[in-house]
């Protein structure tokens, strides 16, 4: 007698409209039937720091800057850029974005998000790129940063981002236009005579430091309907690319977050008093905090230490570190 075999049903392959299954598509599939853009990673990289002070009783203003590399090939030769390249083949951007933070400054494991993804027609000469770009925070002191194999110097700039002017237009179809202009003014230490040879007087201040800047536009379309927001470069100036936009971008990012956040502890060593964070915080925001209000608001987020500041000219303050009920095990 013939035994009885239950065997479980296969499910029939499931069709394209051409017949074809999954496994015979794949099999016919050309990916050069279709242009490819190639994919990069712009990185933002903010920290806060201070001049040093002819008086050593007076504590060091903070200001915000941002790590940018000097281009030492075409396109933009000689310009300013943040640091960055290509995703490879065998990463992620996220991947590609920590290589490359620590490829520049020497450091992993620190505060980094995703910001945006920029692909504009023609925002880079050579072919089709995409960028996908990231804001990090890190703490410089003691940092050395170094200028990659597409660079010839790497230096931090101390930024300003203002509100320049602004308009508002009512369109024809409906809806409101508000375009906000803002000036990104950067500075930094310059050398005489750039890797070619060439004088930078052109770019220095008053002070005898290098100035970049450029214009950016941020546009806020809104309709019944929809709110359409686009950041723009209307004056790139001796920045690279479409970077004034991307740091506009970043810099706007930090600031809306930086008070319901504590974003700002990323900036910070180890060992801070309330005065150092408070810096930061104003840095950021470019406008003075109260004193009172400050402390009260950063309270949950740091914790006493039993340690003073040593010979900082001035009567030792109270050292503090992040609160590790927030933030753990953070070493």
């Amino acid at each position: 007698m013939q035994e009885n075999r239950n065997e479980p049903n296969q499910p029939k392959p499931l069709r394209d409209a051409s017949g074809l299954t999954e496994e015979e598509f794949l099999a016919g599939y050309d990916a050069g039937d279709y242009e490819r853009p190639s994919i990069a990673t712009d990185m933002v990289i903010f920290t806060v720091a201070g001049e040093k002070e002819d008086n050593y009783r007076k504590l060091p203003k903070q200001s915000l800057r941002v790590l940018l590399i000097r281009r030492a090939g075409h396109p933009f030769l000689g310009h300013w850029a943040l640091p960055g390249g290509f995703v490879r083949p065998d990463e992620t951007a996220d991947q590609a974005a920590a290589r490359e933070l620590r490829e520049e400054t020497g450091v992993d494991r620190v505060y980094l998000e995703q910001l945006h993804t920029f692909s504009d027609v023609g925002r880079d000469p050579r072919t089709w790129v995409v960028s996908c770009s990231y804001m990090a925070l890190v703490d410089s002191r003691g940092l050395q940063v170094q200028a990659g194999d597409d660079a010839d110097r790497a230096a931090w700039f101390e930024l300003s981002y203002r509100l320049n002017s602004e308009s508002r237009e009512r369109l024809e179809e409906g809806g409101m236009l508000h375009v906000r202009r803002y000036e990104l003014k950067l500075t930094a230490e310059s050398p005489e005579v750039d890797r070619n040879g060439a004088n930078t007087d052109s770019m220095k201040n008053a002070a005898g430091k290098l100035e970049l800047t450029a214009t950016v536009e941020h546009r806020v379309t809104r309709t019944s309907r929809a709110s359409i927001e686009e950041y723009r470069v209307a004056d790139r100036g001796d920045l690279a690319f479409d970077h004034a936009k991307i740091i506009g971008m970043a810099i706007e990012r930090l600031r809306g977050r930086v008070e319901d956040h504590d974003l700002a502890l990323h900036l910070m060593p180890e060992l801070f008093t309330l005065t150092e964070l408070q810096q930061a915080y104003e840095a950021i925001l470019d406008r003075e905090l109260l004193k009172a209000a400050f402390r009260r608001k950063a309270e949950p987020l740091v914790e006493k230490t039993d340690q003073y500041t040593e010979n900082a000219g001035h009567r030792p303050s109270r050292l503090y570190r992040r609160s590790r009920e927030e933030w753990g095990d953070y070493r």
